[in-house]
């Protein structure tokens, strides 16, 4: 009986504790760059928000992925994360 190992992670913004596949990794990479990383495999700086609206909305307002990642995130990173929601 070989299981899988759960891959747990934290929210950011909530700090709610999910596994890896309910969360969105966003990536400052060695360049500078911020990234949406949908494999989870990017080299760079990752943090991790969960996979809601609201969470995501709320993120924005209170840029805790700018202090996370240390540096601004722009907002178009933002839409493509509630883009990738819809999907």
């Amino acid at each position: 009986m070989n299981s899988k190992k759960v891959v747990l992670r934290t929210c950011v913004c909530s700090k709610e504790v999910c596994e890896k596949k309910d969360l969105f990794r966003i990536v400052r990479t060695p360049e500078g760059e911020v990234i949406v990383d949908p494999k989870g495999k990017a080299n760079g700086r990752g943090a991790y928000l969960k996979k809601d609206k609201d969470i995501i909305l709320k993120a924005k307002q209170t840029k805790v992925l700018d202090k996370k990642l240390e540096v601004k995130v722009p907002d178009n990173i933002y839409d493509e994360l509630i883009g990738m929601l819809n999907e």
